[in-house]
């Protein structure tokens, strides 16, 4: 069943219900008024703060788009790539697309001008919609992308070089196009998130997304009464694949523009939010902010809050137990997954397992795993090797890149992920690190992941990467960089005392006291943090000279 026909169920059945809310705390503080005092007046001081619209509304809404759609000449095989910050417009244009029987290209908020116009290229994209924050990029590169043949504006105020989404759609028809789709029709390209180099184009069918509201109902039990907590962007696999959880039931979604930790538990509390997916830095920050007094907990409405997962990276354990100390009551989970496997819950920890907590989990709903060498032969259980995954959810390819889909998916179905794992006697699969990220030092294999997990034990550190840096003798040594706690003060001899309980080789033999930069999934830009520290450069010299 192509997942249109969920939207146009739940209109039908609950029209006049709310699917949607969108908040934006920022425009009450641009008003210098706090949320807490804006929750005390009757009338809103910043019309923009708090919007909403029905099941029904966003039912017509996305018609409208693809009939406006369909009026241009889109038709099944063009692509619609999507530019915008989570608002309340992005899922009504993003069904829209799929409606008209176009794929959907949604597009990271923060590529450069130049990334834009790669991914619109590699897409072989037709339209593109945009917001006011891109207005200054698109603009940039309008007059050389000659394939995109429309550019649709979301906003007020629309710039000479594109058209009106607002004013345009206002004249299309609010009824379904009734455009015949089966589970096998391309869906959608999403774009990996680039951490090794230019991201790659992934190609979804339709029974992809499918697979993906079915997998996170099943593993999350959400109901028609529950309301989700949605922070991530919306042009990621991960936000949009928990979303399609509730969007199955009918539940109510909540649109968070922000990621301060009070927005966050106010935005739980005022909204009555019962299912909340954070990134491992969010769920950081609210532990630290209610250390610190920030936030008194026994100012908010918590109670309902039910179940607090997380994905998108791997999790220290020591965060879930500190949660679960100041939310006894949470259910808690893991999800993982990958673009290529429609985001997550391939595999999952599941909420009755937390006496596991640190595995990533079992085979997802609808899911098989396994673990192989480099001959792709099933490594035996407590061995390190790649993670293979098989499932509806696995995509048909990497668009326009052969070579690439090759390297990754079998004729037999089975997605290799790049990702090193190993595999408990009791059947749970622990991530070791990525594939590409294994650093080799003096013949030893170093997973970089199984050292941060270690060094964010620390009550100093607030963040950590460790990353391979060129050693003349040992071909590679770990640098770890360390962001420290606010307030607090942390030395290199106090970070290594504190690894002496780690074996000799595993120690990191550099100290960096920096930021880490995270995209904004969750994932450490390590390309990044080579470039920035050399590591890059010194490899390429090192291949010269061999």
């Amino acid at each position: 069943m192509p997942i249109t026909e969920i939207l146009e169920r739940n209109a039908a059945m609950y029209e006049n219900d709310i699917a949607l809310v969108e908040i934006n705390p920022q425009e009450l503080e641009n008003r210098h008024t706090t949320w807490k005092e804006y929750s005390l007046i009757e009338s809103s001081p910043a019309a923009s703060f708090r919007s909403e619209i029905s099941w029904g509304e966003f039912d017509r809404k996305a018609n409208r788009m693809a009939n406006l759609l369909l009026t241009r000449g889109i038709r099944k095989g063009n692509k619609v790539a999507i530019l915008l910050m989570n608002c309340l417009e992005w899922l009504p244009i993003y069904f829209g697309i799929l409606k008209s029987g176009a794929m959907a290209v949604p597009l990271n908020f923060r590529y450069s001008s130049e990334e834009i116009k790669y991914c619109l290229e590699l897409a072989d994209a037709d339209v593109l919609v945009f917001g006011s924050s891109y207005i200054g990029r698109v603009e940039a590169i309008c007059d050389s992308i000659p394939r995109v043949k429309t550019l649709l504006y979301v906003g007020e105020d629309c710039p000479s070089f594109a058209e009106s989404y607002n004013r345009l759609v206002s004249y299309c028809s609010d009824r379904s196009p009734r455009i015949p789709l089966s589970d096998f029709d391309e869906a959608a390209i999403y774009f990996s998130s680039g951490t090794t180099g230019f991201p790659k184009a992934i190609v979804h069918a339709h029974r992809s997304l499918m697979h993906a509201a079915i997998v996170e109902q099943k593993h999350h039990g959400q109901t028609k009464e529950d309301t989700f907590l949605c922070i991530p962007p919306l042009y990621h696999t991960g936000a949009k694949m928990h979303w399609f959880g509730s969007f199955l039931v009918g539940g109510k979604a909540v649109l968070l523009k922000g990621i301060r930790p009070e927005w966050i538990v106010r935005a739980v509390s005022e909204e009555k939010c019962t299912v909340v997916w954070l990134l491992v830095p969010w769920a950081q920050d609210i532990l630290d902010a209610i250390d610190r007094g920030e936030i008194k907990l026994e100012e908010y409405q918590l109670a309902q809050w039910k179940l607090m997962h997380i994905g998108a990276q791997p999790v220290p354990p020591s965060l879930i137990k500190r949660w679960k100390k100041v939310f006894p009551h949470h259910l808690y989970d893991t999800n993982y997954g990958l673009s290529e496997s429609i985001g997550p819950g391939a595999v999952h920890l599941g909420v009755e397992n937390i006496e596991h907590v640190g595995a990533i989990g079992i085979a997802g709903y609808g899911w098989q795993t396994k673990i192989v060498d480099d001959k792709r032969n099933e490594v035996a259980r407590g061995e390190v090797g790649e993670l293979a995954l098989k499932g509806a959810g696995v995509m048909l390819r990497y668009h326009k890149d052969e070579k690439a889909t090759g390297e990754v998916l079998s004729e037999d179905g089975w997605l290799y992920t790049g990702d090193m794992a190993k595999e408990s006697e009791d059947g749970f699969i622990y991530l070791v690190d990525r594939k590409k990220d294994v650093i080799i030092t003096g013949g030893e294999n170093l997973y970089p992941v199984q050292i941060e997990d270690y060094l964010r034990k620390h009550d100093a550190i607030n963040d950590v990467a460790v990353i391979g840096l060129p050693d003349a003798r040992l071909g590679e040594i770990a640098a770890a960089i360390i962001q420290v706690k606010e307030g607090a003060v942390l030395t290199e001899e106090a970070v290594n005392d504190f690894c002496q309980k780690l074996p000799r080789y595993q120690r990191p033999r550099k100290i960096i006291f920096a930021q880490v930069p995270r995209n904004p999934t969750g994932k450490i830009e390590k390309p990044k943090l080579r470039k920035l520290y050399g590591a890059d450069q010194l490899v390429a010299q090192q291949n010269e000279i061999k």
